[in-house]
């Protein structure tokens, strides 16, 4: 092998090395992000209608509510405590496998009621322009006996414990929240939805089909069924 190949190989194994080392460095980033930084999710279901829909993927932020553990943590990556009306990611109290999205109603130390669909703070009526009401009947003690359907309409008085909080989704008549599972633990929280990087009209529960057929199927169906105008829309 003369000299020129020998520098010619040294230059191609430099270029592979270069690359190796993009890669590995980006997977590393990757990795990082998508461990402590953000996560991606997607809304199975209408129980956010009409701020979030079916078919919505989503950017979640989950240093949103992280407790700093250095000094300087809370000046680099500030987070935020747990409000009213913040829309959270969370694990499943009864699916731990299974992410919801649901908004906080009611905080620790809150006294919560709903009356007649309408919530009440601490014995005030809350103001929820987000809310979404598809049912007009309203359910009453003396005139219906199913208590999951009463409890949809009117609910409590409780009060929320220390650590955890009351969520419900925005359409009030078609989500299944704290009013049926009880109140969210804070440990349970994942973060805060960001961003909609991707949104398509998508079919109820569809994320369940994970077979390589149903997810080309799904790919198939993006571009025609695509909301081009929710891409990049934030999450308030």
């Amino acid at each position: 092998m003369t000299k020129e190949e020998k520098k010619q190989r040294k230059r191609e194994q430099g270029v592979l090395r270069e690359y190796f080392e993009l890669i590995a460095e980006t997977a590393i980033f990757v990795f990082f992000v998508m461990t402590f930084v953000a996560q991606a999710s997607q809304v199975p279901t209408g129980s956010m209608e009409n701020t979030m829909l079916i078919g919505d993927f989503l950017l979640v932020n989950k240093m949103a509510y992280a407790a700093p553990v250095l000094p300087f943590e809370e000046k680099i990556l500030p987070s935020k405590s747990v409000e009213h009306n913040d829309i959270v990611v969370f694990k499943s109290l009864e699916e731990p496998g299974k992410d919801l999205v649901k908004r906080i109603v009611g905080i620790p130390g809150d006294e919560l009621e709903i009356k007649d669909k309408q919530v009440y703070i601490n014995g005030d009526p809350v103001a929820e322009s987000f809310k979404l009401h598809k049912d007009d009947r309203i359910f009453q003690e003396h005139e219906y006996y199913r208590y999951d359907d009463l409890i949809r309409d009117n609910f409590g008085p409780l009060e929320v414990p220390p650590g955890h909080y009351f969520v419900m989704g925005d359409n009030r008549d078609e989500s299944y929240d704290s009013r049926y599972w009880g109140f969210l633990p804070f440990d349970y929280i994942k973060g805060r939805p960001w961003v909609i990087y991707i949104s398509y009209d998508a079919e109820e529960n569809t994320h369940l089909h994970t077979s390589l057929r149903d997810r080309l199927g799904r790919l198939a169906k993006y571009f025609p069924k695509a909301r081009w105008g929710r891409i990049l829309h934030t999450i308030n």
